[in-house]
């Protein structure tokens, strides 16, 4: 097997991580508050990649005031808010749709670049911006999304609007910061964000399901962690474009794994759901590479 091919193996399986968040936390759901989740999260994470970071010799960097402010919004909006919202949303609004909404990441992060750093937004984008908005609207007012699950679509978008100010909050560091480095600060500080209002949502006194418990373990292990380490394995032997191209899959494995492991039926809304996703960021991934060949012929 080539070393290209490795990578893309490496990161269809990356991407198959992140889809199966969908699914561990709508579990996360029905048995644990949201903050007592994500802080235990962290707190299984969090050793095993200060254990990585031992183990590859890699080190924290010294950063200054305003880069460790930096951290602690990020760690508060792409880390603890991005997924309190997630389960939160996922108790109220399936799986698969959650899975449809999620997949808008890449246009949704595009569309802040240019709100926030008033970039002039180029005729791609544009065009991307409007087909994920139309897959998230296909399956946001489908007959069967009044009430509690319009809610938790909403919920879902804005943990996916989270997760596009955290990459945004990325770019503002002034320091480079590696990224098992990031990582492992992300989960230090997430968990203990998440640790203080979970002590108010008292956990422990309502039960925990084995299930609930069990899906935390695997978020924390396997997305976490291990699609950290398949990520970078594979995003090292592929070019950037290529590696943009499968953020794609994640959307699509998230309504497989809905469909099969929690048994949640897969309708026309979100079949044209994924195709509008996959349409925005193919579309905006072969936009980027064009710009790229074009800069390059200069």
């Amino acid at each position: 097997m080539s070393r290209q091919v490795k990578g893309y193996v490496y990161l269809a399986l990356a991407m198959l991580t992140v889809g199966s968040t969908v699914v561990a936390s709508k579990l996360i759901a029905s048995g644990l508050p949201p903050f007592s989740a994500t802080a235990l999260r962290f707190a299984v994470a969090f050793p095993v990649l200060l254990l990585l970071m031992w183990a590859t010799s890699a080190r924290l960097p010294t950063l200054s005031r305003h880069d460790r402010l930096i951290l602690i919004i990020q760690a508060g909006a792409g880390s603890v808010g991005y997924t309190t919202l997630l389960i939160s949303g996922l108790s109220l609004t399936s799986a698969a749709d959650a899975g449809v909404i999620i997949g808008t990441l890449p246009v949704v992060s595009a569309a802040i670049s240019i709100m926030l750093l008033r970039e002039r937004p180029q005729r791609a984008l544009l065009l991307a911006v409007a087909l994920a908005t139309a897959g998230g609207l296909s399956i946001a007012f489908t007959p069967d999304a009044a009430g509690g699950a319009l809610s938790g679509n909403a919920l879902i978008f804005l943990a996916v609007v989270c997760e596009g100010l955290f990459i945004l909050l990325n770019k503002r560091l002034k320091t480079d910061v590696a990224p098992l480095a990031l990582s492992t600060l992300m989960a230090g500080i997430g968990f203990i964000v998440a640790a203080i209002p979970a002590v108010f949502e008292a956990p422990f006194a309502h039960g925990i399901s084995t299930s609930a418990l069990g899906a935390v373990v695997y978020y924390a292990l396997v997305p976490t962690v291990g699609g950290f380490l398949l990520w970078y394995a594979g995003a090292e032997r592929v070019s950037g474009t290529e590696a943009a191209l499968f953020t794609a899959l994640a959307p699509v494995s998230a309504v497989m794994l809905a469909f099969i492991i929690l048994g949640e039926p897969v309708g026309l809304s979100q079949i044209a759901g994924i195709g509008c996703v996959l349409a925005a960021v193919l579309g905006l991934a072969f936009a980027g590479s064009r710009t790229v060949k074009l800069a390059g012929g200069r």
